[in-house]
């Protein structure tokens, strides 16, 4: 999925990839946090702002 820096990405946004990232690679919802964690945020959780971060961890709170 191609990421504008400048945009607030939502919790749906987030709950999608989450999910294509649990089917893809046959992950548990713990390994596709700790893989967007480290692939997509790229281990700075401001890299595409707080706000972006904080639906990221309301989405994985949905998913449970």
């Amino acid at each position: 999925m191609i990421v504008n820096n400048g945009a607030n990405l939502s919790k749906e946004y987030f709950i999608s990839y989450l999910k294509l990232v649990r089917e893809a690679r046959s992950f548990s919802l713990e390994q596709a946090q700790n893989y967007m964690v480290n692939y997509f945020f790229k281990n700075n959780n401001d890299v595409y702002g707080k706000d972006s971060y904080r639906n990221f961890l309301q989405a994985i709170e949905i998913l449970k």
